[in-house]
């Protein structure tokens, strides 16, 4: 008898519990999607936070004139019908102006490639500005198309085709809601109609677009309010023919737009029950299914993976207040049954030429949809005129020369005396004139006062050089008592320092140089030290000379 021999078990993994924990995680984890509300301030954007996460509104959002983040942000679980289960979790990004400022700030919340398989973009348009609509879309869609772009990489780019994919798979599989269930045995047909005639020509990334068109309540709103109030405003008069054929342009615009993007359209109001069928629609399309992979020939037909959040409210193209175009009902065919004149194609066309911005072949769709909606905005009060300022030199220069030539409207008049206005001259405008005591003109004066004109002393001149000098300083110098003048020997007449003399004393010659003339100052300031001062009351007579006691008896006398 052969004994088999036992095989040896595989090693159980090091961390168990962690294993078991994670692969149950994985199982019953719940599926993150975010929602990307774009619009302009005062759009309705907080009603359709309100109405998509089912959330109220707090008091200080309903106030349309309220201040949006840079970035608003808010989310909520989606439940079953018998709220038990919690299906998904649900998120919405709010950008409050397509301003550069505000739009360079999504990339890092929502990345393109972690985040763009799981996004859906919802476009908001207000209709009480009609007329902003297509350029409104037009900046929107660019964005949308350069963001997805992303850094270029190779994964952005699978994930990119991934999602194109799917879309495409989406329109071409698209059926309308029945009452009837449809049969659990359905496989895919290997039979797929191509789509028609300019339809998902754009949008390059495949991610899902709505456009919601909101406060369409307003539209059929009185035409006696002012503009911008009423919905479509004085646009039109009256609600006659012209009317209706004016909302339904705007509408027939909007489909073919919406059309060459595989993008939806809905029209909501303040009612629950719009908001409502949006976020059905908006968690049908977050949850679309993948496109299956190819069919080998000789292979049974897979069943198609059913959405979990299905949609089940049929296209609505004659309620204004609540329309609702799902992507892939519509076609060229039924956007130009709904009023006839319109051509879907020349629209298209014309989109093209405002994204390549060449209008040699024809006016482009913001030119042709100024003349179908005009534009009753509005408009900000006119700039002044431009006001080009003379320049500061060229202004100066010609007050200077007018003031040079009256010597009455020089303003240094005011700070002369009446007796010098005939000598003085108009010059630099200033308090101090021409004549004024600058440092040359008292440096000459100093020097005419000492040595006279012509070398002849002027009356009444000082003949100290230290007192001169004394007046370019600004404290001035006290001279001791009993010390000499700068320049002068020392009494020879035996009288006291305090005795009148009877003439002024000697200048100094006119050629010594004034630094010997200081050299000299300083030099009786040092020998001073040695001298006593004393008061005058206290001198003595200075004994005379034999041949000098006549003089000085006589001078006495």
């Amino acid at each position: 008898m052969e004994i088999s021999r036992l095989s040896t078990p595989e090693a159980p993994p090091q961390d168990l519990w962690s294993s078991i924990l994670d692969s149950v995680s994985k199982s019953r984890s719940i599926p993150s999607k975010q929602i990307l509300l774009l619009g302009q301030p005062s759009t309705g954007k907080s009603n359709l936070v309100s109405g998509l996460l089912q959330k109220p509104l707090q008091d200080e959002q309903k106030d349309e004139n309220m201040s949006d983040f840079a970035i608003g942000y808010d989310f909520a679980d989606v439940r079953d019908d018998a709220d038990e289960d919690t299906l998904a979790r649900l998120s919405v990004y709010t950008v409050p102006s397509a301003s550069p400022s505000y739009t360079s700030l999504l990339p890092h919340f929502l990345p393109p490639r972690q985040s763009l398989s799981h996004t859906l973009v919802m476009i908001t348009l207000d209709w009480t500005r009609p007329w902003s609509f297509v350029e409104e879309l037009q900046t929107w869609l660019q964005w949308v198309e350069t963001w997805t772009k992303g850094d270029g990489s190779r994964e952005l780019e699978m994930t990119r085709e991934e999602g194109r994919e799917r879309l495409q798979y989406h329109l071409q599989h698209y059926t309308e809601p029945s009452a009837d269930p449809l049969p659990a045995n359905l496989t895919l047909s290997g039979t797929v109609l191509p789509l028609g005639q300019g339809t998902f020509t754009h949008n390059s990334a495949g991610i899902p677009i709505i456009v919601t068109c909101t406060k369409a309540d307003l539209i059929d709103e009185s035409n006696d309010m002012a503009a911008g109030t009423s919905g479509m405003g004085s646009m039109v008069k009256g609600k006659g023919g012209e009317w209706e054929e004016r909302t339904d342009g705007v509408m027939q615009v909007l489909r073919t737009i919406c059309l060459k993007y595989g993008a939806s359209l809905f029209y909501t109001t303040t009612v629950p029950s719009t908001l409502q069928v949006l976020r059905q629609y908006a968690l049908h399309a977050l949850f679309m299914p993948p496109a299956p992979s190819p069919i080998p020939s000789g292979t049974e037909p897979q069943a198609p993976i059913r959405n979990i959040f299905p949609f089940a409210h049929k296209p609505n193209t004659l309620d204004r207040d609540c329309i609702v175009v799902p992507a892939g009902w519509d076609s060229w065919g039924k956007i130009s049954v709904m009023r006839e004149g319109f051509d879907a194609k020349l629209w298209g066309e014309a989109w093209e030429r405002d994204l390549a911005d060449d209008h040699s072949e024809g006016d482009g769709a913001k030119s042709l949809y100024a003349t179908l909606v005009p534009d009753q905005g509005t408009k900000p009060p006119p700039l002044p005129p431009f006001n080009n300022p003379t320049p500061e030199q060229a202004f100066l220069a010609k007050n200077y020369d007018e003031n040079a030539k009256k010597p009455d409207r020089d303003p240094r008049g005011a700070f002369r005396n009446p007796t010098d206005l005939t000598s003085a001259s108009a010059g630099v405008v200033g308090p101090l004139g021409s004549s004024s005591f600058d440092l040359p003109t008292v440096e000459r004066a100093l020097t005419e006062m000492e040595t006279g004109i012509d070398g002849v002393p002027a009356a009444g001149a000082p003949s100290d050089p230290s007192k001169r000098s004394s007046r370019n300083i600004a404290a001035p110098l006290v001279r001791p008592a009993g010390l000499a003048p700068v320049g002068t020997s020392a009494p020879t007449t035996g009288r006291g320092p305090g005795s009148p003399t009877s003439g002024g004393s000697a200048s100094p010659p006119s050629g010594q140089a004034s630094h010997e003339v200081l050299q000299s100052f300083f030099q009786s300031l040092l020998s001073s030290r040695d001298r006593t001062i004393t008061p005058p009351s206290l001198r003595t007579t200075v004994p005379t000379k034999p041949n000098e006691s006549s003089s000085g008896t006589q001078d006495g006398a």
